[in-house]
């Protein structure tokens, strides 16, 4: 009879740590989510910036003198 009762312990501890798990994935579950929604917020904040750097890049692309080959400073 004692070895009966030492499998009940054994099994309900098994599911108490189940549980405590699942609880630990269900707040990183939430804190993903939740990053998630800052990073788009964030996102839609920067989206105006960024195309506007984008802009100002590109239009110093079109801008820039080209070089012979033998002028200017050449990395290897």
């Amino acid at each position: 009879m004692a070895g009966v009762s030492w499998i009940a312990v054994s099994v309900s501890l098994g599911f108490a740590g189940l549980a405590v798990l699942a609880w630990c994935a269900f707040k990183v579950w939430l804190g993903v989510r939740r990053f998630g929604r800052e990073l788009e917020r964030t996102r839609r904040r920067l989206e105006a910036e960024h195309a506007a750097l984008r802009d100002e890049v590109s239009r110093m692309e079109g801008t820039r003198a080209t070089q012979a080959p033998r002028d200017g400073v050449r990395s290897s």
